[in-house]
């Protein structure tokens, strides 16, 4: 099993004029700390006008100033918002595809739909139809990553000629996919299009045995690939804190886990936000006990084991726990999910009022003390799956459909100023001034601005030839 880092960017009130670009910077002494000790993967999702909960609208910038302070983490853009209204395919593409050149083929290619009315309104998106407006707009992005060239779509959400969109990703034929799970129908979906489940539904691995196991049965029986390529590999978000005294932890990580599931709550269940207005800092202190997110120390201290949620002595859950606690606790706790066949554990660290300092120190902690006992074995397992899973994944491809447009044989574009001059006529100019360019003569000023007012080439309303 393998560990990665996640980042939504979080950033509760109030804030200060450098506030932004202190987390950023720290987020990024994190990352890099973290790929010396040996840490795989590093998330970072997309989201636009979550404040507080997440400051984190153009991920591709933040990873691609990542790519350069590490060298062996896998990048994850997780997750890409792929509905049209969001972003344009053929732009997924290309940023897909230049961070994985930047990075020299570490990018791991999320992707998702968003619940939440802040996003989906702000795009004027229909919520009915985020789905299927998830679905167009992944598919027709791989294409445009492996077609050469992408023959065009007209979708219901995307039309878009052909065109050869450069560039290309280094990881052929284009980087592993994945897609955020919250719902065991989510993880089924991601099975169905053989694509990873990135799972944000904070499961304890009893819990996590039985989506793994619906997961390998549905790529089995109902997978046809959504891309070129399969990538049969479940992940699992937990908060983490670690610490050589329990209570430390405790008290370092706790209340920080707490908010982010509060806050996501509030964008996502339950909350009432007014942009630029409200305080969701100031909502989570006053009604996080009634909303089930109480970071109750005692209660945490009389835990036996970790689990992803704490209960109270009525067995109501009181908030989130995870991966907080001591070397020893977080080894136990993350065995049970190697056994349950859990791909990756991604922490959710930089969370609510945390700090840097205490991220750091945690990092290095895990890094010495934790992980280097599941790197050691993480080779041989992950190899003996794939061995296991190699006649599935060949039986599965041959389901693929390649059923895409091809671009015509006759189909061609025409530069700007030719268009306007066969449009309105005009010839002679046009072999002028092909022959011009050749030899470096420059164009006369502000042609193309005329050309584009229908100035140069309009013909006289008389037809009696080009003005």
């Amino acid at each position: 099993m393998r560990f990665g880092l996640f980042y939504e960017h979080q950033l509760p009130r109030p804030w200060e004029e450098q506030s932004e670009l202190q987390l950023i910077q720290d987020a990024l002494d994190q990352i890099e700390l973290a790929d010396k000790l040996g840490f795989t993967n590093v998330w970072e999702v997309e989201h636009q006008f979550l404040e507080e909960y997440s400051h984190s609208s153009a991920p591709e910038v933040f990873l691609a100033a990542a790519s350069q302070r590490t060298t062996k983490m896998r990048l994850g853009h997780g997750i890409v918002l792929t509905a049209p209204g969001y972003n344009h395919p053929a732009r997924i593409a290309e940023r897909i595809a230049m961070l994985d050149l930047v990075s020299k083929g570490r990018v791991e290619f999320g992707s998702g739909e968003s619940g939440s009315l802040a996003e989906l309104g702000g795009f004027n998106l229909a919520p009915a139809l985020k789905r299927e407006m998830w679905r167009e707009g992944l598919e027709t992005a791989l294409r445009c990553m492996t077609e050469v060239p992408f023959g065009g779509v007209d979708g219901k959400y995307v039309k878009m000629p052909p065109r050869n969109v450069v560039p290309k990703p280094v990881q052929k034929p284009h980087p592993p996919v994945w897609v955020a799970c919250s719902r065991r129908e989510t993880i089924l979906l991601a099975a169905e299009c053989g694509i990873g489940a990135l799972t944000f539904s904070f499961i304890d691995p009893e819990e996590a045995v039985h989506w793994v196991g619906d997961y390998r049965k549905t790529l089995a029986e109902k997978c046809v690939p959504i891309g070129n390529a399969i990538n049969p590999e479940i992940s699992c978000v937990t908060p983490m804190m670690c610490h050589q005294s329990e209570r430390e932890a405790i008290l370092r990580g706790l209340e920080g886990g707490n908010f982010f599931g509060y806050s996501l709550g509030h964008y996502y269940v339950f909350g009432d936000h007014k942009p630029g207005v409200s305080n969701v800092w100031d909502e989570f202190t006053n009604k996080r006990a009634e909303r089930g997110y109480s970071p109750d120390v005692a209660i945490a201290m009389r835990q036996r084991r970790l689990s992803a949620r704490l209960d109270n002595d009525k067995g109501d859950q009181q908030g989130l726990r995870g991966a907080v606690g001591t070397p020893d606790q977080l080894r136990e706790y993350f065995r049970r999910f190697e056994d349950a066949g859990v791909d990756q554990m991604i922490f959710v660290m930089q969370a609510g009022k945390n700090r840097h300092e205490h991220i750091m120190e945690s990092i290095e902690l895990f890094g010495k003390k934790v992980l280097p006992e599941f790197a050691d074995r993480d080779g041989a397992i992950r190899a003996k799956k794939m061995k296991e899973l190699e006649p599935i994944l060949e039986m599965v491809m041959k389901r693929k459909r390649y059923d895409a447009p091809k671009m015509p044989e006759d189909y061609l574009i025409e530069a700007l100023p030719k268009r306007f001059i066969q449009q309105y006529g005009g010839k002679e100019m046009l072999d002028k001034l092909e022959g011009d360019s050749a030899i470096g003569i420059p164009r006369p000023q502000n042609l193309q601005e005329r050309l584009q007012q229908g100035i140069v080439g309009q013909r006289r309303p008389n037809g009696e030839g080009a003005k």
